[in-house]
């Protein structure tokens, strides 16, 4: 469909609008009194969040392209149906391919407390010359005070798969050397293939931080003083965790990425990563959901 069609069959006046957002790729800006959002078809990308009393709470890179059939650096990419180089061969799309894709527009709804809209990912022969999963994969995004977003994937196929996943979430923050993130004390994790257990303090930053925390299902709270903000992830059908920002070196080397961006974000991602894969039988589905909040501080 076109924008157009879009807006004729799906948009809500007021609250769910479609137009042209940045590179000319279609857009949903969705307005609530408890908070905006913007989405893009191309990735079922969540770009933008800011509760109504507060800041924007998702970082998106100025130097992003927005180009159809690419990632967009920033916000929150969904990784699928495997997460990071876990694809079936060496040249598979990093972070698997539904973030570089149009998903349809399913529905949207106003609510009483916000609203809501639903975007679908089916396979067909593009997907299936990457990866042999019959599927359809639909996010479910909900503004209010709140974002929700639950991604579901269902087997519609006659042979169990197997996938990796995230909603890969980048957040703004005032400068990553001097936030906090809470709820994953005691966990293990590993960088590589190195596994090491988080001791009993929050996270701090100091270096390029990587680290993909397996086994947890915790809410994580990033504390942010520079902003006087409060940021919860919470999260279900998810037993992963990452914690990444790429520091001085890392990101001068990533495309799309500016030089002096990287002390202004961080990423909590809401993840099944190897170690925690989920099968999914013929005719089942698993559905992984991250509620965003955030809470002014006195700080």
């Amino acid at each position: 469909m076109n924008v157009n069609e879009l807006k004729e069959r799906f948009g809500i006046s007021g609250v769910v609008e479609f137009g042209r957002g940045e590179g000319g790729l279609t857009r949903m800006a969705i307005t609530t009194p408890g908070g905006e959002a913007e989405v893009y078809r191309n990735g079922a990308h969540v770009t933008h969040f800011k509760p109504a009393d507060g800041q924007p709470c998702l970082w998106v890179s100025k130097s992003s392209r927005f180009e159809q059939g690419r990632a967009i650096r920033g916000g929150v990419p969904v990784c699928f149906p495997w997460f990071g180089s876990a694809g079936p061969d060496p040249e598979s799309p990093f972070h698997g391919f539904a973030r570089r894709m149009d998903w349809d527009v399913e529905s949207t709804e106003k609510t009483d407390t916000g609203a809501v809209v639903t975007l679908i990912l089916r396979s067909d022969e593009q997907t299936q010359r990457l990866w042999p999963g019959q599927f359809e994969l639909r996010i479910t995004v909900t503004v209010a005070t709140t974002l929700t977003m639950a991604l579901e994937a269902r087997n519609i196929g006659g042979e169990a798969f197997t996938i990796t996943e995230a909603l890969h979430s980048y957040f703004r923050v005032s400068d990553v050397r001097n936030v906090k993130i809470a709820g994953l004390e005691n966990t293990e994790y590993f960088v590589t293939d190195e596994h090491e257990r988080q001791g009993d303090e929050p996270i701090t930053f100091s270096a390029e931080t990587d680290r993909k925390y397996i086994n947890t299902t915790s809410t994580c709270i990033l504390d942010d003083p520079g902003m006087a903000r409060r940021i919860t992830v919470e999260k279900s059908g998810s037993d992963s965790t990452v914690v990444w920002n790429p520091w001085i070196t890392r990101a001068a080397e990533m495309s799309e990425f500016g030089d002096d961006e990287w002390p202004g974000m961080l990423c909590i991602e809401t993840a099944n990563l190897p170690g925690n894969a989920v099968t999914i039988p013929p005719g089942g589905s698993h559905v992984m959901e991250a509620r965003i909040a955030a809470e002014r501080t006195n700080q």
